[in-house]
């Protein structure tokens, strides 16, 4: 039976009939995947946020499918991460094949670093994400989704923006401190605003087959180059929930657009890759061109842009619905202090500056894959045949198969908000990078560290076998004395009388942090390190570095 996305009814406000200007604190544009966790995230840290949406379905098809380790954190901490884990399906394993050769030419594992919470990537559709998410919003009062709200003009001020919203049953006005674009690749607001969209559009098109049929093959990515079911082109190859496997087979530029997708001229290319036998039926057929685009600014007067709308990639990479959740991840604390007058404009640029240097980075990646998997010239081609004929015997040939290189978060080593070392570290993770996990014990239950950092700044302590000196304990004391939600966890065996304790059982924490007893981690609220310090760390130097990751001060003092 082929998945039919719920539909939902249109909305239509009272402001329509009354003529109204209705004020809310924040617009979200969009309830795609990032609209929709855009608005959670906002409305769990108690803020009214307004959903509107000009559709009245969830999305068709698989579309996004890919999610990654550090977006499986985000969605864990806005509750949906696991129904997203019980339904879809993990993998770490990728395997790349060129031509009619059975064996893999390379291979991957995106989670070599074991002992982890969540495993480097699942696939599910999306659709499943969004239902999963609106259960979620459901469930909070502070939160309204509008279907069939289509925001047709947007006038953005200094203190606000106003905009005009249009249904089935006649126009209506709002203002609002905030609004949020997450309105996809075509942006109307992003348009209505005259931004530019710069980038490369690249020529080819690959048709995505979403096919459902029971088909015994492992749980990994399986990638071809030149495969006898697709000459002279590639197919990548994914498992999904529900026995529907996503096929995308690259097909070229010079295309009839409506001819490809009709499934008699789909069938031939599922059967010369699975056997005339089979057994199947489409759950989705489209077929897309690869962008990679950008925004000059997320940021512009009281609109943030988020997701597709300020950033476009090819999807070989799984780098856009991720990447999308990461700007999410970054924008929902920073909103939120600035909402609530904690924090100076810094913070809301630092926004802009940090997600976009991201979007720079995941386009440079997305590009190289797209230049790898289709060559634009003669030169090109042969130096990619040549690097996938000698990947498989000689290993230094491996690094430059790039059949896409999959999403990872990406650091902000020079951003405003981090505090420099002051001590010479090699290893650990630097200011600007997002946590990484390890195995600990609270209060005699397993668990992961990751979970334990929150929503607030953390102030993360190694202690020693005698525990933390009173000297230490004024500090974080001291620290702890703030407007701002803050927090203390102290990494020891034995429990401390006044602060969260946590074991580090197997000793990876210590390691992964580069850490000693003495040394102590501050962490963002979005879980990247803001300051760290090996030795010797004082409520000045915390204290510093937390209004620094506020954007109210120039330099930590």
């Amino acid at each position: 039976m082929v998945y039919v996305p719920p539909s939902f009814e249109p909305t239509v406000p009272d402001a329509v009939a009354s003529g109204q200007v209705d004020k809310v604190p924040v617009i979200v544009v969009g309830a795609g995947p990032i609209g929709l966790s855009m608005a959670l995230d906002l409305g769990l840290r108690g803020h009214n946020v307004l959903v509107l949406d000009k559709g009245t379905q969830l999305s068709d098809g698989s579309r996004a499918i890919c999610y990654a380790k550090r977006p499986l954190e985000i969605m864990d901490r806005l509750g949906f991460a696991a129904p997203m884990l019980e339904k879809g399906v993990s993998w770490n394993i990728g395997r790349v094949f060129f031509k009619d050769t059975p064996d893999p030419v390379y291979s991957f594992d995106l989670l070599p670093v074991k002992d982890q919470k969540f495993p480097g990537m699942i696939n599910i559709q999306q659709y499943y994400n969004e239902e999963f998410n609106i259960a979620e919003l459901e469930k909070l009062d502070n939160v309204e989704l509008r279907w069939g709200n289509a925001v047709t003009n947007v006038d953005n001020r200094d203190d606000g923006v106003t905009a005009t919203v249009e249904t089935d049953a006649g126009t209506y006005t709002l203002e609002a401190d905030w609004l949020i674009a997450c309105d996809g690749a075509h942006s109307p607001v992003r348009k209505m605003l005259e931004m530019g969209f710069e980038g490369e559009t690249f020529r080819d098109n690959f048709l995505i087959a979403d096919v459902k049929f029971k088909h015994e093959r492992p749980t990994e990515r399986h990638f071809w180059f030149d495969p006898p079911f697709n000459p002279g082109q590639s197919v990548l190859l994914h498992k999904q929930p529900d026995d529907v496997w996503r096929i995308d087979f690259q097909v070229g530029w010079d295309i009839d657009r409506e001819e490809i997708v009709k499934p008699e001229n789909v069938t031939p290319r599922i059967q010369a890759m699975f056997g005339d036998d089979i057994e199947f039926e489409y759950e989705w057929i489209s077929v897309y061109t690869f962008n990679c685009r950008q925004v000059e600014h997320m940021l512009n007067g009281r609109v943030v842009f988020a997701g597709d709308s300020a950033h476009l990639v090819s999807p070989f990479g799984a780098r856009g619905a991720n990447t999308g959740f990461q700007d999410v991840d970054n924008l929902g604390w920073k909103l939120d202090l600035v909402i609530k007058g904690l924090a100076g404009d810094g913070l809301m640029k630092s926004y802009d500056d940090e997600r976009s240097h991201a979007a720079r980075i995941n386009i440079l990646n997305s590009t190289r894959s797209t230049d790898f998997i289709t060559p634009k010239s003669k030169v090109s081609s042969l130096f990619r045949d040549a690097v996938l004929e000698l990947a498989h015997d000689v290993e230094c040939a491996r690094g430059f198969v790039n059949s896409g290189r999959l999403s990872m978060p990406v650091p902000y080593p020079d951003s405003a908000l981090n505090t420099p070392d002051r001590d010479d570290w090699t290893g650990g993770v630097c200011p600007g990078t997002n946590s990484v996990d390890a195995p600990v014990i609270h209060d005699g239950a397993e668990g992961w560290f990751i979970d334990h950092l929150g929503w607030s700044f953390t102030v993360v302590v190694f202690a020693d076998e005698d525990g933390i000196s009173p000297e230490m304990r004024k500090h974080l004391q001291a620290f702890l004395q703030s407007d701002v939600a803050s927090k203390v966890l102290v990494i020891s065996d034995q429990q401390d009388p006044e602060f969260e304790t946590l074991s580090d059982c197997k000793g990876l924490l210590a390691e992964r942090l580069g850490a000693v007893a003495g040394t102590a981690y501050l962490f963002r609220p979005d879980q990247y390190v803001a300051g760290r310090w090996q030795q010797a760390v004082s409520a000045r130097d915390l204290i510093a570095a937390r209004d620094r990751a506020l954007g109210i001060v120039e330099e930590a003092a």
